[in-house]
């Protein structure tokens, strides 16, 4: 009887040991689904090869493409060039736009056609002697691919590659594919509108400071509302995102450009950005570019924030160069929702030679317009100078609206 009784009792402990195992096991794979549920992360365009490969296949193609031209995968990442040559794909030449193809040159520094020693094909600057492809560049191609990361903000210069692209196609009949990115300042739109009379290789069209679009969508407004040079419209192919809103907050992986190291300065680039049309240094020479500014010409007593630029990466002559700025540190602001003046009118009203302050003509280019400029010079507050943007914000977001392709 007793051993009965220990046989029963072994019995009972493995069922109920086999019990809570099933159990726990149930509970997770019931967590893994909840897991599923979540949104899904975002897809960018290079890597729906399935969706474009076919578009290409057999046809000679040319690519305009930087560092952040990318597929990615297990390992981390894939160049678009590298991905597409092992895919077969008869790749021409790559078209380089500022800072290069590897992203070696300075903002504003000419980049040099060249051969790419990774692949050996090779390389037309967009950003040397031509910034819109010739015909002889083209010649030797049956469809051009963009790929590049853009930040949204109107005087980065790759949406004026965009454009000078698009009308070197429509000019020569070649169709275009762009493959999208998501914008990482497409929330929101802000700040002072492009005047035409002022238009040029940092704004090319009448759009605001920030006008919350990925590049594809983009593109399809250049070609809608007749942007191009004669009225002429691409063959334009855009390649979506996938699970991807405008209210998607999304870091990028890789640096869009030399100066722009990580969220934070790509979040406060649309303010600071209006810096470079002015002698006061916006971080470059420093590893917190566009997270902070000064000058040694602003007035020392007022802050408790210095800093000396000197050269480096992406920077080789940094306003400022050696000398030591005065100014503030902006590395702790939280992520923007608006293009703020705040910092602008201080730094000008704590100029102590204001003549020292602004770049002739490089203000207005940067701004789009020269009112900014004479309403911070006139004493204007932030609040104030925003509500004389709203009239021609409200205008820009109905245009807006009939090419946006994501919610």
């Amino acid at each position: 009887m007793p051993i009965l009784s220990k046989i029963k009792s072994t019995v009972l402990l493995l069922f109920l040991v086999f019990s809570a195992c099933k159990g726990q096991q149930k509970e997770n794979i019931s967590t893994s689904e909840l897991k599923t549920d979540s949104p899904a992360p975002i897809k960018v365009a290079a890597n729906r090869t399935g969706v474009y490969l076919p578009l290409i296949q057999g046809k000679a193609v040319g690519v305009v493409a930087n560092p952040t031209s990318v597929i990615f995968n297990e390992q981390g990442h894939i160049h678009l060039v590298d991905s597409l040559l092992s895919s077969g794909v008869d790749v021409k030449h790559v078209f380089a736009p500022e800072h290069g193809f590897r992203g070696t040159a300075d903002a504003g520094e000419h980049v040099k056609d060249g051969v790419d020693t990774q692949t050996n094909l090779p390389i037309i600057s967009l950003y040397g002697k031509n910034r819109k492809p010739v015909p002889e560049q083209l010649s030797d191609v049956d469809v051009i691919v963009f790929d590049i990361q853009d930040v949204g903000v109107r005087f980065y210069t790759f949406i004026a590659t965009l454009q000078l692209v698009m009308e070197a196609c429509a000019e020569n009949n070649k169709p275009i594919i762009v493959l999208d990115r998501p914008n990482p300042n497409g929330y929101y739109v802000d700040g002072p509108t492009m005047m035409e009379e002022h238009t040029s290789y940092l704004g090319m069209n009448t759009i605001p400071l920030v006008y919350g679009m990925t590049i594809g969508e983009y593109a399809q407004m250049v070609n809608g509302e007749g942007w191009l040079e004669n009225g002429n419209k691409a063959d334009l192919t855009v390649i979506e995102l996938e699970h991807y809103s405008h209210d998607s907050e999304y870091h990028l992986p890789i640096r869009p450009s030399p100066n722009l190291p990580n969220a934070t300065s790509i979040s406060l680039y649309p303010s600071l950005g209006l810096f470079e049309g002015t002698n006061v240094n916006a971080g470059r020479g420093t590893e917190f570019q566009f997270q902070r500014y000064g000058a040694s010409f602003m007035d020392s007593t007022v802050y408790d924030f210095s800093y000396v630029p000197e050269p480096n990466f992406g920077s080789k002559y940094p306003k400022e160069e050696g000398k030591t700025c005065y100014g503030r540190d902006l590395s702790h602001v939280p992520r923007m929702n608006e293009v703020s003046m705040e910092w602008i009118i201080d730094a000008y009203n704590n100029t102590l030679d204001k003549s020292k302050f602004f770049l002739t003509d490089g203000f207005t280019k940067h701004a789009g317009t020269p009112l900014l400029q004479q309403q911070i010079e006139d004493g204007m507050t932030n609040e104030e100078i925003k509500a004389t943007w709203q009239e021609d914000l409200e205008h820009f977001k109905k245009i807006r609206a009939k090419y946006l392709i994501y919610d």
